[in-house]
């Protein structure tokens, strides 16, 4: 019997891997705990979603875009202050442009810009990466009298390189690897809050690192969708190609998050053939924790676990 169906049940909770710490994030609550030489420092913060103040922002595909896009601030906000708490010979000096807007604009303003500039040039490094660069790539051989099948074919199957290459390098960054086992840490908490045990370092040690429901596994479904997607613009212009791209984006984003929802409700063969590549990537992306990362996971799940029981089911 698979891992899941001994589940008790799916939990919506889910999180990310900090600096030294763990994001989990709930139905009603966030939190944050962060080891630091001192011991564990936690934040817990209500969520205010968006899509209760627009309930269109909550519709299918839409939802996905938005979603998206919530998780890349909250989770800049929280690597920030992961990286705040860090001892200071480990913490990376200031940038030019950040000391700029510190002393242009001061207090909480000046944080709140610097994030929006992480987020949008995080947006645009991914998207020039492993969207616009294929293209490029692939528009060389427009030249040569390619069929646009194939020209998008090629597209796809270098979109997917680029990825895994960038995440195999990744993988080898002594800093990332330790973000890397807190993500591990976190996978194996949640399974073991699935299925009903006691979150101990025990329990938790010998559960699966990795999970149907990880972030790595939609990258990889947007990466297949934008294959398909993308395919119907047979532009061979490579502008024009890479203007729809970008317009196409939310739609490729929105179809990808309604499947990796589905798929992680689901527990049959299709369901099963779906998920098997994303959990594959986990092998990457996702290491074996120590007992000191177990507990910080433990620690920041615990605190997001909503009162009602079964009130965070997926």
């Amino acid at each position: 019997m698979s891992e899941e169906k001994n589940c008790e049940f799916r939990t919506s909770i889910g999180g990310q891997a900090l600096l030294e710490g763990i994001l989990m994030r709930g139905p009603k609550k966030q939190a944050i705990v962060v080891r630091t030489p001192d011991g564990l420092v936690s934040r817990v913060e209500e969520l205010r979603l968006i899509k209760d103040r627009h309930p269109i922002l909550g519709w299918p595909f839409i939802r996905g875009v938005v979603n998206f896009i919530d998780s890349m601030v909250k989770g800049v906000k929280a690597l920030t202050y992961s990286a705040e708490l860090l001892p200071e010979e480990q913490q990376e000096e200031p940038s030019k442009l950040d000391k700029w807007i510190e002393e242009k604009i001061g207090g909480e303003k000046a944080q709140e810009l610097i994030i929006a500039i992480a987020v949008i040039l995080g947006i645009g490094l991914s998207v020039g990466l492993f969207i616009l660069l294929p293209t490029i790539l692939a528009g060389f051989l427009a030249g040569t009298g390619a069929h646009h099948m194939v020209r998008n074919l090629l597209e796809g199957l270098l979109r997917i390189a680029i990825f895994l290459f960038y995440l195999w390098a990744c993988t080898h960054m002594k800093d990332i690897q330790r973000v890397f086992a807190y993500h591990g840490a976190e996978h194996k908490t949640i399974f073991c809050y699935e299925k009903g045990l006691p979150l101990t370092v025990e329990n938790v040690r010998i559960q699966p690192r990795q999970h149907p429901r990880c972030g790595t596994s939609f990258l990889f479904v947007v990466m297949i969708i934008s294959i398909l997607v993308f395919s119907v613009v047979n532009w061979t212009n490579v502008w024009v190609r890479m203007g729809l791209r970008i317009l196409l984006l939310p739609l490729v984003v929105g179809i990808s998050y309604e499947i990796n929802r589905w798929v992680g409700r689901h527990d049959n063969l299709l369901t099963a053939i779906l998920s098997w590549p994303g959990r594959k990537l986990q092998r990457l992306t996702t290491n074996e924790p120590d007992d000191s990362m177990i507990e910080v996971a433990i620690e920041a799940l615990t605190l997001v676990i909503p009162e009602e029981k079964g009130a965070d089911a997926w």
